[in-house]
């Protein structure tokens, strides 16, 4: 599986993925707001770790 990465990508996979959670679009774009800070501030390694440790 040789699909290319894009951040745009991961913002549509989050959007699709709350809005079959069923969340309203203002709570989507707070979410995308906030993601756009976090594709600044977190390496792709550090999230991948932050994931595979992530329990609920």
């Amino acid at each position: 599986m040789n699909e290319e990465w894009s951040n745009d990508a991961c913002r549509g996979y989050v959007i699709k993925a709350m809005e079959n959670c069923g969340f309203h679009a203002k709570d989507i774009h707070q979410v995308l707001v906030e993601l756009y800070e976090v594709f600044d501030f977190c390496a792709v390694e550090e999230a991948a770790h932050y994931y595979e440790n992530w329990q609920y």
